[in-house]
């Protein structure tokens, strides 16, 4: 037992704005009650997973000693260099570019636990508390934590459906630099493919744009474009989605493009991969050696011969062949079930990728994890992410009440359509209540003393 003459232990400013993500008390829901379906949990799609492909590129690996011997061994702090080399060709193909047309090489290509681990590296060696950060609105709220934790304050940007209004951006940090505030702007976070939480992707002609807006802005330091692109491969409408914002970077000055094998292959290998400036590829690696020396190696060469036989590939094509069928299921339940509720006010993103949709329903509908709506979709037996987790701290907003995040990844077709019809029971059940307390209320104001 504590004794109680010693205190509590003197956490620091950062652990203190660290709190608990809120989709782990979504996940906790899912596992407590068996009979809900999640349309919130951003897992992929459990029968996908690459078992027997593992399985025989691991004994590939173990039938030469010399090759399992280097597998199981201490690996570096950037990562396997012929793993650097195959992931810089793959970015650079998916572009229709060569590295040399972005001035990069192997060496600004750093090997990561997983995208978030690069997500959060960057934050950290960029930021000092009561810095800004601009991002989209809404954004991915696992980055919004990170934000918060960081003691980062973020001016968010409005989407539509072609991603960030990248005008919007040149007028704010305008206000910033005619402020003074300039300075403190550090970086502009997009989740710029299929992004979650909207599903929503930045058009290509943006893309261009907002790298010479920043640009223009970056005189006295600096100002870095984090693209996070951790579902770029998931695409399902065109064999050409935009190029990367990275492939319009032609002196690799500005921009870290980050993506992951999560959701591309199997996000228990948790591996990730980034290219970096040069300015950028010291001060990442100095923090990534002080985490971990390291991603875990033996995962890298798994990777690598995934890659170099074509089973990557392959498993990719089949990912987006499983996921477009999930896709166009869950619009077609939307549609069935909702199509003709207060069509002006309720609407649905129509993504062309990713895991995401990003349900909109009238304004007096409080979509909260507090609010009605949430409650009576638990009663109903189906659970979603609050739009309201998705907005980060920007002090000149207000956060919106009146959206939700769906997913595909891991439910069944048959579990979407039936998830989306109980969904949809609860919001009409919600409105009907709110419009008889309404009525209700005008009834007694009306009524004579």
């Amino acid at each position: 037992m504590m004794n109680d003459e010693m205190g509590h232990f003197a956490f620091s400013s950062k652990a203190s704005r660290t709190t608990t993500p809120p989709i782990n008390f979504l996940m906790d829901i899912a596992v407590a009650k068996k009979d809900t379906i999640s349309l919130a949990a951003g897992l992929v799609d459990h029968e996908t997973l690459p078992a027997e492909e593992t399985n025989q590129l691991v004994n590939e690996i173990f039938s030469d000693r010399s090759a399992g011997q280097d597998a199981l061994q201490y690996g570096t702090t950037n990562g396997l260099s012929e793993l650097r080399r195959e992931v810089l060709d793959y970015v650079c193909k998916l572009d229709g570019i060569t590295p040399e047309e972005i001035s990069v090489s192997p060496d600004n290509v750093i090997i990561s636990s997983g995208s978030q681990q690069m997500l959060y590296i960057i934050s950290d060696i960029l930021i000092n508390p009561g810095d800004i950060v601009i991002t989209e609105w809404p954004s991915y709220f696992v980055y919004t934590g990170v934000l918060t934790s960081m003691g980062a304050s973020v001016r968010a940007i409005e989407m539509d459906e072609n991603g960030m209004i990248t005008e919007s951006l040149a007028e704010t940090l305008e206000q910033l630099k005619r402020s003074g505030e300039l300075h403190r702007v550090k970086i502009i976070y997009l989740c710029d493919y299929y992004q979650n939480p909207t599903g929503l992707t930045l058009s290509q002609d943006r893309r261009q744009r907002l790298l010479e807006i920043v640009r223009s802005y970056s005189t006295n330091h600096r100002i870095c474009i984090l693209e996070d692109a951790a579902y770029r491969e998931l695409c399902y409408d065109t064999d050409s989605p935009p190029r990367s914002i990275k492939s319009y970077d032609h002196d690799n000055s500005l921009v870290v493009l980050a993506q992951t094998f999560s959701k591309s292959f199997s996000p228990g290998m948790k591996t990730g991969y980034a290219v970096l400036p040069d300015e950028l590829v010291e001060p990442v690696l100095n923090q990534k050696g002080n985490h971990d020396f390291g991603s875990c190696n033996f995962v890298q060469h798994i990777i690598l011969r995934a890659m170099q036989s074509g089973n990557y590939a392959r498993h990719v094509e089949m990912l987006k062949q499983r996921y477009k069928e999930k896709r166009d299921a869950i619009l077609k339940a939307l549609e069935e079930n909702l199509g003709d509720f207060l069509p002006d006010e309720t609407h649905w993103t129509h993504p062309g990728g990713g895991l995401y949709v990003y349900l909109t329903v009238p304004e007096w509908i409080d979509t909260g994890q507090n609010g009605l709506l949430f409650q009576t979709a638990l009663k109903e037996g189906v659970v979603y992410v609050p739009g309201e987790y998705c907005y980060g701290p920007d002090p000149r907003r207000k956060v919106e009440t009146n959206h939700m995040r769906l997913t595909f990844g891991t439910v069944t077709v048959e579990e979407i359509h039936e998830g989306v019809a109980r969904l949809s029971r609860a919001i009409k059940q919600v409105a009907k209540m709110l419009e008889n307390r309404k009525t209700e209320k005008r009834i007694q104001s009306s009524e004579p003393l």
